[in-house]
């Protein structure tokens, strides 16, 4: 019977021992537990980082491990979207034709530049409308929500010149959305209308000449031929009508082979007043038979250019050669040279500081203010009235050998004002 208190003794001693421990474990993975939900809310707020996460917690350790391991799995996850979002954000910073990003109310939510430089800034937020203002592209897109299927539209913005192609496609992510790529399409149809018209000025300057010999032959078949005054005088005409033909051929050769980069540049230190000398000399006859003053300003103290001289003095007889046909007897061509000084924009180029800058400027009849930035196409005929002599090609080839030796040539003028052509030569 004594041993019975003691064995009560020793249980209680036993009980409040592990009641002790209990508690004092209770306690510890209280704490732990506390920590583990502080990092997690650290976490959540992207103070902390959930690799963080105590793994000595007993009975989270696989929890813990498995956690870690979805962070893992979702940081590569995130970092390879990050890594395709970065290589779509750059196409599409470097894509040439506009992309817009439309919700389902119209509203724009993204623009990249190209768009940009087409509608204006601050495209985001605005409306489709507002932005296409063209009713022909907004009923485009207006159809690509009413369908849900992709439109295609084209049309001319009236004002700039400008021929815009829209596509508008359902956004599949987003219902109502749509994804607007715009095209500009306008130097395509300027290269269309240059090939066409190239085809027919080129029919028709071979039709004139063909015709002609056609005649003068079949004159000389119904019997001219034995008549001993008007046969040679036939026989001559035909011969000019073929030396125009041929020198039309060498021409387009010519112009085909400096397009293509065929034609081989031997450029040496030149002197500016000794090209428009060399020039005007060989042109100062016809000229004077044309009744015009043929006149060269030019300081002795200009820099040498970096030219091929027979090809430069090719591009100044033509440009003199054209003032000469179209100026009345009584005028004046003056050849000039002198220093780009400060930079501007003849047509969307940009002349280079330091730069010489060649002029030849006539008193003739001038040219319409809608053909002057066509002039230098081939063949390219501004009117019946400035129809004459040569094959059209002249300003095209003297454009190609200013370009090839890296220097600009543009025209300003007015009707009934006279003409001036210029171009530009780096210095030597």
């Amino acid at each position: 019977m004594d041993s019975l208190p003691y064995f009560l003794l020793l249980l209680l001693v036993v009980s409040l021992t592990t009641l002790v421990w209990v508690v004092f474990r209770y306690r510890a993975l209280r704490s732990q537990l506390r920590k583990y939900e502080r990092i997690l809310r650290q976490s959540a707020s992207g103070d902390t980082p959930l690799l963080a996460l105590p793994s000595n917690v007993k009975r989270l350790e696989e929890l813990s491990t498995i956690v870690k391991s979805m962070v893992t799995s979702l940081s590569t996850q995130l970092s390879s979207v990050d890594s395709n979002r970065a290589r779509l954000a750059a196409m599409l910073d470097q894509m040439t034709d506009g992309v817009l990003i439309a919700s389902e109310e119209g509203r724009i939510q993204f623009a990249n530049p190209a768009a940009e430089k087409l509608f204006g800034r601050g495209l985001v937020e605005r409306s489709v409308p507002e932005v296409l203002r063209n009713h022909q592209l907004i009923q485009a897109w207006q159809r690509c929500q009413e369908l849900d299927e992709m439109q295609v539209e084209t049309a001319e913005i009236k004002g700039r010149r400008h021929f815009l192609q829209l596509i508008a496609i359902p956004d599949q992510h987003a219902p109502g959305g749509s994804l607007l790529v715009v095209q500009d399409l306008t130097r395509i149809r300027r290269l269309e209308t240059i090939r066409r018209d190239f085809i027919s000025n080129l029919s028709h300057e071979l039709r004139t000449p063909l015709a002609s010999l056609r005649a003068l032959t079949e004159t000389l078949q119904d019997g001219a031929l034995a008549d001993p005054d008007a046969a040679p005088r036939f026989i001559s005409r035909i011969a000019t009508e073929v030396d125009a033909l041929a020198q039309m051929a060498q021409e387009l050769l010519d112009l085909s082979r400096i397009e293509s980069g065929q034609v081989s540049l031997e450029r040496k230190p030149v002197a500016p007043k000794k090209l428009l000398v060399s020039a005007a000399e060989r042109m100062r006859l016809q000229a004077e038979r044309a009744g015009l003053s043929l006149q060269v300003d030019c300081p002795p103290n200009l820099p040498n250019v970096s030219a091929d001289e027979p090809r430069i003095e090719q591009v100044l007889v033509n440009l003199i050669h054209n003032a000469v046909k179209f100026s009345h007897p009584g005028g004046e061509v003056l050849l000039s040279a002198d220093i780009v000084t400060d930079s501007f924009t003849p047509w969307e180029t940009e002349a280079v500081e330091g730069a010489v800058r060649f002029a030849v400027h006539d008193s003739g009849v001038g040219i319409p203010a809608d053909d002057v930035p066509r002039i230098f196409e081939r063949f390219y005929r501004v009117d019946k009235s400035r129809a004459g002599g040569g094959t059209g090609l002249g300003l095209s080839i003297s454009r190609h050998l200013v370009e090839s030796h890296g220097g600009q040539i543009w025209a300003e003028s007015r009707e009934g004002e006279g003409s001036t052509f210029y171009f530009t030569l780096q210095n030597a």
